[in-house]
């Protein structure tokens, strides 16, 4: 694993662990990297409890409680559908602090409202909490993967 992810997982988790708490995440344009970078950092069994990838809408719905409607009227892509992501992600998990990722990585995907790039994170807490973020990120699909990885793991540290 790159220095970066290593370094900010190694910090999130000693922030967590310190606290006594426990992380979830729920994922969708960057398919597991979250959890990957997570689990590939020693120890996180005592700070990391559960990820979902959801790719689909459907997933969404069924594994984290993401309404039919707040879709239909916003699209997976959305600050209202990755706040109910990280909310989903606290409710039916045994974590304190959520993170949720929606966007369009590319290459395809993107219209002019939403291009290629387009990124709503959501940070979530126990006392109920919810912060969000929108970003467009540059870059082919990798590079626009790894920066949604690298702000969701920093934004929680701040």
């Amino acid at each position: 694993m790159e220095h970066e992810l290593e370094r900010l997982s190694h910090d999130l988790g000693d922030w967590l662990a310190g606290r006594e708490l426990k992380l979830a995440t729920a994922e969708s344009c960057t398919g597991g990297w979250l959890a990957e970078v997570i689990t590939a950092t020693s120890g996180s069994s005592s700070w990391f409890d559960r990820g979902w990838v959801t790719y689909s809408n459907e997933s969404k719905q069924e594994m984290l409680g993401v309404r039919a409607d707040t879709l239909a009227a916003h699209g997976a892509v959305s600050e209202a559908v990755v706040r109910e992501m990280a909310e989903g992600a606290l409710a039916r998990s045994a974590a304190s602090r959520a993170i949720a990722v929606s966007g369009i990585a590319g290459p395809s995907g993107g219209t002019p409202e939403k291009p290629v790039g387009t990124v709503w994170i959501a940070w979530a807490h126990a006392d109920g909490e919810t912060r969000t973020e929108h970003h467009c990120f540059a870059g082919d699909r990798e590079a626009v993967r790894r920066q949604t990885v690298v702000r969701a793991l920093s934004g929680l540290l701040e």
